[in-house]
This record gives C-alpha cells, sequence and structure tokens, in this order.
C-alpha cells in the first residue's frame, strides 16, 4: 500500500506542475493574440482559436432577497448557474427578477487542436 500511496504523491505532484505550465503557457498564448488583435491562429501544425463566453457569478444574499420563496432557495442549494438556467427554462424563476443578483464575468477558452 506504501507504495500505491508514494506514486499517487507522486502523481499528484507532476500534475500540479502541468498545470502550472498549463496556465503560464495559455497566458502566453492569450497575451499574444490579444497583442495582436487576433481571435484565431495557425501554426504549421497547430490551430488555436480563443472563444469568448461570458459566465454569470450570483451573489448569495441578491439572488436568496430575489427568490422570495424558500423552498426555490432549496433547490439551489448555492448558486448554480446552470441550475438557476434551468429553473429559468422551466418557468420556476423570472430572469427579469434575477437582473441584478449577479455580475458578469467574460471568460476567454483557449482551444488548440491539430492539423
Amino acid at each position: 500500500m506504501d507504495k500505491k500511496v508514494k506514486r499517487y504523491f507522486q502523481l499528484k505532484q507532476k500534475q500540479k506542475e502541468i498545470d502550472q505550465e498549463l496556465t503560464e503557457l495559455r497566458g502566453e498564448i492569450l497575451e499574444h493574440c490579444e497583442g495582436q488583435g487576433i481571435s484565431e491562429l495557425e501554426t504549421e501544425k497547430y490551430r488555436v482559436r480563443i472563444v469568448h463566453q461570458e459566465r454569470k457569478e450570483y451573489d448569495d444574499t441578491k439572488l436568496y432577497e430575489s427568490l422570495g420563496d424558500p423552498e426555490v432557495w432549496r433547490l439551489l442549494s448555492r448558486p448554480d448557474s446552470s441550475k438557476i438556467a434551468s429553473l429559468i427554462k422551466l418557468n420556476v424563476l423570472n430572469e427579469e427578477k434575477l437582473k441584478d443578483t449577479y455580475a458578469v464575468k467574460n471568460i476567454s477558452q483557449l482551444q488548440v487542436d491539430k492539423k
């Protein structure tokens, strides 16, 4: 069992290092593309696309106050954008009542495909 735990620890360390390097490379690629004013880039072997998305980050207090029905809050348990979007689609929640309960955060997704 000690070998398995040791290997797990080693892999977690590698994962942290890889995640850190990925974050750095992602930042450098995004910075390069933004500096060039482009959202797509092609190299000899790869195609890079930057996809911009908006995410809603809800404020717990404002969201709770806008719901009115504590039973709906229990369905959410915490602000989860996908759950809230589903409840809006099902007409359980009114999107207009929620308009001041979140801030929109712009996210840039980096997609790299091999040609």
